[in-house]
């Protein structure tokens, strides 16, 4: 089981590329990545800011972004001077609303009833190019599901999952060809801006989907939301093409800079919203040795995979405990598959996955569980 978060409302101080949020170990910036993908050279320039600006390493979110974090004070103006030559940083308005995730292997491994990574282009240049929608909560997310179901069950506030428009994960009662896709969730965007009432998400909306729905002319179903699946894909993937991709779950979500390096030899990433990494079109799979050598989990019964943690102490002053240390210690001795467990150094529980999972939770007197 996992304890539920409560509702919000009021503004909302998510970071990004140039509201930094002020942590105990410096800056934090979270770079979005529409889709989870980057370029080869998109790939380096984060990883060359982060070693050039910040602390090295690379954090991944349950969003498909990146975050880097032991900022200098000033350097975010750095910072999105180098992000915005790699195109990682296409609007200064609309930075913290572009959170998009997708189907992270849509288009290449044959499942799925359609490509989204179009759509997702699609919707990226869309959301930019409306000054209404940079008022979205930096909380909000739309999520692009191919039809395989990996991507619906996460949460999203505005999703597609084949044809089906989802809203706060739930079927909406609307079915949009691809064509379509793109206006039908920006007009549920509108929709929810319409209905808010200071509240960030959807899904803490009172009698959201249904009201969102109506200003649609739609009339949901009334089915359950989407079940979000539990992690991503490890190991080697065949693509319809004859190459390869390979995937890695990244234990506890943080890339150290000679695992940042090694990726740095990819031709694409993509970033998952279970903290893993894809690496597509390769000629083999030989590239899965070199992310298993790095220390990354490629082997689904890795004790690794499906085990994410807050950043904790001594990064956050609201933490009780440096979880990563007590999770690393914990789990390498001891296999999680059952659910996906989240360490987390207070009650805030930030980035905690969907759905269901085992939270350990520090407080002042030693873990509990939710």
């Amino acid at each position: 089981m996992v304890a539920s978060l409560p509702a919000r409302s009021g503004p909302d101080a998510c970071p990004g590329a140039v509201q930094v949020h002020p942590a105990l170990d410096g800056g934090l910036a979270r770079v979005r990545v529409p889709g989870g993908a980057l370029t080869a050279d998109q790939w380096r320039a984060v990883a060359e800011a982060s070693a050039a600006l910040g602390a090295g390493e690379l954090e991944l979110t349950s969003r498909g972004n990146l975050q880097v974090r032991g900022l200098a004070a000033g350097a975010e103006a750095s910072l999105a001077e180098r992000l915005s030559v790699a195109g990682l940083l296409p609007s200064v308005t609309h930075d913290r609303v572009r959170n998009i995730v997708a189907s992270p292997l849509s288009g290449r491994d044959g499942r799925g009833v359609l490509d989204v990574r179009p759509l997702v282009a699609a919707l990226d240049a869309a959301l930019r190019a409306d000054p209404v929608l940079a008022g979205l909560p930096g909380r909000f997310l739309f999520a692009l599901d191919d039809g395989r179901g990996d991507v619906a069950g996460l949460g999203a506030d505005v999703g597609l999952r084949g044809r089906t428009l989802l809203l706060a994960g739930r079927d909406s009662g609307l079915r949009v060809a691809p064509d379509e896709a793109v206006p039908a969730l920006l007009a549920a965007a509108h929709a929810f801006l319409a209905e808010r009432d200071g509240h960030w998400r959807l899904s803490e909306l009172d009698d959201g989907v249904n009201r969102v729905a109506a200003r649609l002319g739609a009339t949901p179903p009334g089915l359950p939301a989407a079940r979000p699946v539990s992690w991503g894909p490890i190991g080697a993937v065949s693509q319809v093409d004859g190459r390869i991709a390979v995937a890695a779950a990244v234990p506890l979500g943080r890339l150290s800079p000679a695992q940042v390096e090694v990726l740095c030899g990819a031709p694409a990433v993509v970033v998952t919203p279970w903290r893993g990494v894809v690496v597509p079109d390769l000629p083999d799979g030989s590239f899965l040795a070199r992310l298993a050598e790095a220390g990354l989990a490629t082997d689904p019964d890795s004790p690794w995979v499906g085990v994410t943690a807050c950043v904790g102490s001594p990064g956050c002053a609201r933490a009780y405990a440096d979880v990563r240390a007590d999770a690393l210690d914990h789990h390498s001795g001891h296999p999680s598959h059952g659910l996906p467990v989240h360490w987390v150094g207070c009650e805030r529980a930030c980035g905690s996955p969907a759905g269901e999972h085992l939270r350990m939770v520090a407080t002042v007197d030693g873990y509990v569980t939710a």
